[in-house]
């Protein structure tokens, strides 16, 4: 198998992206011990578009998320959740910010 580190993933063509996925999900499911058909059939979607995926010929990505959560795969998902990143500068402001003491209870009523 290729060393998947040593990749220039912008320097390949689509078509050879293609080929890396269909790789991945062909021995993926091989791993798994399951069938083009038991795997197709699991996923909700025909043998011939499993063989053209794992072929590198392209697909939807619906067909390819029926797919990797077949292979219970969709951990490799996580890559895409867009996490709320506070800046540092942002951070120091709200420290300041944060109240430093209580008021006592008897200024805080005038009719006391």
């Amino acid at each position: 198998m290729m060393d998947i580190y040593n990749i220039n993933y912008n320097a390949n063509s689509d078509k050879a992206i293609l080929d890396l996925i269909g790789g991945w999900l062909k021995e993926t499911r091989l791993r798994k011990n399951k069938t083009q058909q038991e795997l197709a059939d699991a996923s909700g979607i025909n043998r011939s578009t499993l063989i053209q995926m794992e072929s590198g010929g392209g697909g939807g990505l619906i067909t390819f998320i029926q797919i990797m959560r077949t292979l219970d795969q969709l951990h490799h998902f996580k890559i895409f959740e867009i996490s709320d990143q506070i800046s540092p500068l942002l951070l120091a402001k709200m420290q300041r910010k944060k109240r430093q003491r209580a008021t006592s209870s008897n200024k805080t009523d005038p009719s006391k």
